[in-house]
């Protein structure tokens, strides 16, 4: 189940740093993060929304390493789809260096980085942060 945590969390902090994703701009306008956590309490991944309007950002997914290949990150995306549907999101974009075979599977589908609206090309993800190799993919919640 997803909790909202600060950007400050040391431990979200440190499992994104331990994954050598973005932690440069974290606590910026419009950022919302949750850690997942396990029937028993335990948190098991953290992730991301960026952004108010109609296309956000999805950013910052990790799964601990002992959790990964049992289907998690299936979960937690549909669950980030659900309430950034629910709050008026059109669209989620991401990039990734790692994880496009996944998000392949889950419906998603890869476009150019220059197709994305001027709301998630001005965030610094894409702006600055992430690799120009990095995959941008959309995901069209409409439907």
């Amino acid at each position: 189940m997803l909790r909202e945590i600060p950007a400050s969390d040391s431990h979200f902090r440190a499992a994104l740093v331990a994954e050598k994703l973005v932690v440069d701009d974290l606590g910026g306008a419009n950022q919302r993060f949750f850690a997942w956590e396990d029937d028993d309490g335990r948190v098991v991944a953290h992730c991301g929304l960026e952004g108010a309007g109609p296309d956000r950002l999805l950013r910052s997914l990790v799964v601990i390493p002992s959790e990964r290949g049992k289907g998690l990150a299936i979960r937690i995306v549909a669950a980030l789809e659900h309430l950034a549907r629910s709050s008026g999101a059109l669209r989620l974009w991401l990039l990734t260096e790692t994880a496009s075979p996944v998000f392949d599977r889950l419906g998603w589908y890869r476009a150019e980085r220059d197709a994305a609206p001027d709301e998630i090309a001005r965030s610094a993800q894409f702006a600055a942060l992430c690799a120009a190799s990095a995959v941008c993919m959309v995901r069209d919640l409409r439907g």
